[in-house]
């Protein structure tokens, strides 16, 4: 007769996991997470709980099954709630992952960077984009730390500024058409949006006004709210296109 394997009550077997880890009132608590959900949690870009934990339970050492006793929850976290622990503990405990997968995700997130600049500005001298190599590179001799805790897109934004000190580099100008009705609409193309607007590369009124021009990518939210607040929502802006050159000459866009 084949003898009974017993397992503890307490614990609890999982596999291919991503360990988070808080200490609290000197102990040790630890919640399991599928892999790459972790960081899209804490992006705001993953919102459902179960997609991001394996199992809504607190442990004291996940890698041997070991569960958080009661008592012990109640001391360090005021409740015994574990989906509110482990919340707590997503949010603001450290992401247990090996050097080489620490070192993968920063030099992934470093490209993505360089690829959201490079796709985003140009060097105002020759009105070409620069390459993600020449934006990496430009990276590093900043000696430019990713931080693995913001997204892209943010460190993008970041990293614009701070090139800005180092080589000539601006954002590509955004092509839009801005439709206006009426009189109202010329008038406020003429005191308000010209004076936002790089150059006007055409006019149309038939009677209503359509204008196509280059901005600054950051004067496209104000000059939005200014077309929608004026017309009652009347007025239209479309964007066709973030304006480059290519090496070539010839226009790309993003």
């Amino acid at each position: 007769m084949s003898a009974k394997i017993f397992t503890p009550t307490n614990q609890i077997r999982l596999t291919n996991i991503a360990v988070v880890r808080m200490k609290k009132g000197g102990k040790r608590f630890e919640i399991a997470c599928y892999k790459n959900k972790v960081m899209s949690w804490r992006q705001k870009l993953e919102k459902d709980l179960d997609e991001v934990l394996q199992i809504q339970q607190v442990f004291t050492n996940v890698s041997k099954g070991q569960v958080a006793k009661k008592e012990d929850l109640i001391k360090c976290f005021g409740t015994e709630d574990h989906k509110q622990i482990c919340v707590l503990i997503l949010d603001k405990g450290e992401l247990q992952v090996s050097d080489k997968e620490r070192q993968a995700a920063l030099d992934s997130t470093l490209k993505d960077i360089a690829t959201t600049v490079s796709e985003k500005c140009i060097n105002p001298e020759t009105k070409t984009p620069y390459t993600v190599s020449m934006i990496e590179k430009a990276m590093k001799d900043l000696h430019f730390s990713v931080k693995p805790n913001r997204n892209a897109k943010q460190q993008a934004l970041e990293v614009m500024q701070q090139l800005k000190g180092h080589m000539p580099i601006e954002r590509a100008q955004m092509r839009l058409r801005i439709c206006l009705p009426g009189k109202e609409g010329k008038k406020l193309a003429k005191d308000k949006l010209v004076p936002l607007i790089a150059s006007v590369e055409s006019e149309e009124f038939t009677p209503d006004l359509t204008m196509v021009g280059l901005i600054d990518p950051g004067n496209y939210r104000t000059i939005d709210e200014l077309v929608t607040s004026n017309t009652k929502g009347k007025g239209v802006v479309e964007v066709l296109s973030l304006k480059a050159m290519s090496s070539e000459g010839e226009e790309a866009f993003a």
